[in-house]
């Protein structure tokens, strides 16, 4: 299933669940856990190297015989927020005395790197594309921000009848210097000005023959999964801003985010 509507990959505690056995693929994961307030969540890495991303609310992470405390943030289209790294091969606590909703970003990977705090000023964001297609970009585990084995991740919030992720673009094949192999998944959830639920749109098309080829309206909660292809653009509705988080991992011996562009859709728009 290359389009997850919210609710369908939801097991025990996890509203999403994304493992490399469900998603079909070798290395990215991808969990989103909802704590009561007072309560607390408890996993083992395995493994996987995590990222603790609160989405909204705030929590304290314990593992490796310290405390990380994120102060988090009240909602994905508001500031930038802190984040917690975790290694593999560890067991973690996330407790939250006013509860809320936290991203686990994963993947599976080879070094153990120590437990560390992401604060939310050191985190680089840039705006990217211009008039229509502008959007938000929020790096927080990008390849050149943030230490990780094999893990990258990024935040996008664009504003509401803008399109991102344009020109389309991929990163399925292995070539030095032009192309980095990743997989990739968006996590999505689109604002609600006013109580009114919003949407939009995703697209996936092949860059091969029986390649990954999907349309899916998505809304808050949803993902889409990204085994290879051209993928964008991710299309906000007018008057509702879309956020996105991407999770990529690929088994490269760098850690690099190269990506390839759409020959036919990229005049003046990166």
């Amino acid at each position: 299933m290359t389009h997850v509507p919210n609710g369908a990959a939801a097991t025990g505690p996890y509203a999403l669940d994304i493992d490399p056995k469900r998603a079909g693929w070798a290395y990215c994961s991808l969990r989103v856990v909802e704590i009561a307030a007072g309560g607390s969540h408890l996993f083992a890495t395995g493994g996987s190297e995590w990222i603790v991303l609160p989405l909204s609310g705030g929590c304290t992470v314990h593992t490796e015989g310290g405390i990380i405390e994120l102060l988090g943030r009240e909602s994905v289209f508001g500031e930038v927020t802190d984040f917690a790294y975790v290694p593999r091969d560890a067991h973690v606590q996330i407790a939250s005395g006013a509860g809320g909703r936290f991203a686990l970003a994963g993947a599976k990977c080879e070094r153990r790197l120590p437990a560390r705090y992401g604060p939310a000023p050191e985190v680089p964001v840039e705006s990217r594309g211009s008039g229509t297609c502008s959007r938000e970009v929020r790096n927080f585990a990008s390849a050149d921000a943030f230490d990780c084995d094999r893990l990258i991740a990024v935040e996008v919030v664009t504003p509401g009848g803008n399109w991102s992720s344009y020109p389309p673009h991929k990163h399925d094949e292995h070539r030095p210097g032009v192309e980095a192999e990743l997989e990739e998944i968006y996590y999505f959830e689109i604002e609600a000005p006013g109580g009114r639920e919003g949407f939009g749109y995703q697209r996936v098309f092949p860059s091969r023959e029986g390649g990954t080829d999907v349309l899916a309206e998505v809304r808050t909660g949803d993902a889409v999964l990204v085994p290879d292809g051209w993928h964008g653009p991710s299309v906000a509705q007018p008057g509702h801003a879309m956020y996105y988080l991407n999770v990529m991992a690929g088994p490269g011996q760098e850690r690099e985010w190269r990506i390839c562009f759409h020959p036919d859709h990229t005049e003046g728009y990166r």
